[in-house]
């Protein structure tokens, strides 16, 4: 006889319609149809990454997201990043977003900017938009912009980690009366309890969920995960311009985990940040597509958060999910 899968209530399963709290973070190049799809399926919510759908998996974007719909009758979400770039950037932003309501998505992270128009958009259309935020002065100017809740992206995160820990973060932002997510460090049961016991209505993992047998990112990068320690995480500025928490390889141990002098005077300066970003990331972008699709080789860099070190084994999502789950309710938050 199987055993029903736990449910846990909190005011973000009830806004996404979801039976537990966790949202799968957004990851380039890690989030794969099967992923996204399996975290719906275990009874949370899988986040499209539209750069990962199209560039990775060569797929086209509508057609990618139907093929997700085609392996769950759960609700999906999508990440936007925001931030101002080339008109061709935004437009095909905005045609995404337009695709993406058209194909019945009614869930919407954004990030690295202003989130106005997302809003906007997706409120006429029912929806409900949650902004990635490190501190509070980037939660007021999301609050301001109209958004329905907080992913708070702290010190522990994998990618583009925050400066404070999570305990610092809601303290600070509490007060908005938004829904918070906790964004970082969340590998285990512990964690996932320890989180919600701190007031957060839902977490964002993205690190554990590597490791599973649906996340189509090559063997080595899952054995990297596993094998880390959360000392071996650590912050570097070499691949997008700004602190990325990566694991520490030999390659990045040589190389170094900041720019030159002169990068981190033009990442700094108001004329020319914007194209200095511009220019390490899509330097780094196949580079880090490589580094999640082959094997290992001797200059990959691997993104994750401190949870790694929590992280023992590759698992099914669902098995993940409903450990997590059940730990909370057992432990009644």
């Amino acid at each position: 006889m199987t055993t029903a899968a736990p449910t846990l209530e909190t005011p973000l399963t009830r806004m996404l319609g979801i039976s537990t709290p966790i949202i799968c973070g957004a990851m380039y190049p890690c989030s794969n149809p099967e992923l996204v799809a399996a975290v719906s399926n275990a009874g949370g919510i899988g986040v499209v990454q539209p750069l990962t759908l199209v560039f990775v998996h060569k797929l086209d974007f509508r057609e990618g997201v139907r093929r997700i719909r085609s392996l769950t009758a759960g609700p999906i979400g999508m990440n936007l990043i925001v931030e101002k770039s080339s008109r061709t950037y935004e437009n095909r932003m905005r045609g995404w977003l337009d695709v993406a309501l058209d194909e019945g998505i009614r869930f919407f992270v954004t990030a690295l900017g202003n989130p106005a128009w997302v809003v906007a958009r997706v409120r006429a259309a029912g929806g409900t938009v949650f902004h990635d935020v490190t501190e509070r002065r980037w939660a007021l100017k999301a609050r301001d912009a109209g958004v329905d809740g907080l992913i708070c992206v702290n010190n522990r995160a994998g990618g583009h980690a925050g400066p404070h820990t999570p305990a610092a973060l809601i303290e600070s932002l509490h007060d908005l009366g938004l829904p918070l997510v906790c964004a970082g460090g969340i590998g285990d049961a512990t964690a996932f309890v320890e989180a919600l016991r701190l007031g957060y209505c839902g977490v964002q993992m993205g690190t554990r969920f590597i490791a599973t047998t649906e996340c189509a990112s090559h063997d080595d990068y899952k054995r990297a995960v596993i094998a880390a320690s959360a000392d071996d995480i650590v912050l570097t500025d070499r691949v997008t311009g700004v602190p990325l928490s990566v694991i520490r390889t030999p390659w990045l141990q040589r190389t170094g985990t900041r720019v030159s002098a002169a990068g981190r005077f033009l990442l700094k300066h108001p004329r020319t940040r914007h194209w200095a970003r511009l220019y390490y990331s899509s330097r780094s972008v196949w580079q880090l597509r490589r580094s999640s699709t082959t094997g290992y080789s001797t200059r990959d860099f691997y993104q994750a958060g401190k949870s790694a070190g929590s992280v023992q084994a590759i698992e099914p999502v669902r098995a993940i999910v409903d450990r997590l789950t059940r730990a909370a309710v057992a432990g009644g938050v």
